[in-house]
């Protein structure tokens, strides 16, 4: 089956870049694609200019589960990728705790998954991608879907806070259009699968934001409701489709 059809995409650097669609439309596809897990049947992926063959070391990718390494603690899941590239204990030490640190996470540093909130464990997930300098480009496919709103609403306030001024470039995928609104410079809008890129909208909201009002936002309303009526017509072919 064919999950995409005639996708042409450049990612700017530095920017964050929301991908929505209907589900099943190729939103996935393309973030694995992007880290190597999957490679295209036709076409060409590339990064910095050069293409992917085999798993892209400079991509860090956050998934909707945490897939944390349950016999190892906070601090230990967020040095492995600095254990990996050789980084040493101190230097991993000091990072490590840094990150912690800025997300409210210090004292926890030496409990276990089973011991954290699944807000804290998402915590943990991202910085355990984030330590890593090495990675410019981080993945995350609806790193937030599982968790309650309140939740959802101050993570995405901690992500913000940790990418602004970062230079890296996030892509990010979500079902949740004023989530979408609330994190990116531009979204990308999907037709269903086999899904193609609809079109491409700015989102021309000041930073730094504030998530929890971005209803309030200039312009707030215009965005979605433009979005919303690209996005309103896949949905609907879809709900048909499926009945």
């Amino acid at each position: 089956m064919t999950a995409l059809r005639r996708v042409d995409l450049q990612v700017r650097r530095g920017e964050f870049l929301t991908l929505i669609g209907p589900s099943g439309c190729g939103k996935s596809t393309i973030l694995n694609m992007f880290a190597g897990l999957t490679a295209p049947t036709d076409g060409t992926v590339l990064h910095d200019g050069v293409p992917i063959r085999g798993v892209n070391t400079r991509g860090g990718y956050v998934t909707q589960d945490d897939n944390l390494l349950p016999w190892r603690t906070t601090l230990g899941n967020v040095q492995i990728a600095l254990e990996l590239k050789g980084v040493r204990r101190d230097e991993r030490h000091e990072r490590a705790m840094a990150y912690l640190s800025t997300v409210g996470l210090r004292g926890f540093e030496h409990h276990y998954p089973h011991e954290l909130s699944g807000g804290m464990r998402k915590r943990v997930s991202i910085v355990r991608t984030l330590v890593d300098t090495s990675v410019n480009v981080i993945l995350m496919d609806e790193p937030f879907g599982p968790l309650d709103a309140q939740t959802r609403l101050v993570l995405q306030d901690e992500l913000l806070r940790l990418w602004e001024g970062s230079g890296r470039t996030i892509v990010f995928v979500t079902h949740d259009l004023v989530e979408a609104i609330a994190l990116s410079d531009r979204i990308a809008i999907f037709t269903g699968a086999p899904g193609t890129i609809k079109g491409v909208r700015e989102v021309p909201i000041p930073r730094p934001r504030d998530v929890f009002h971005i209803h309030d936002a200039p312009g707030f309303t215009e965005i979605y409701d433009a979005i919303w009526a690209g996005l309103r017509t896949e949905l609907t072919t879809e709900s048909v489709q499926g009945g």
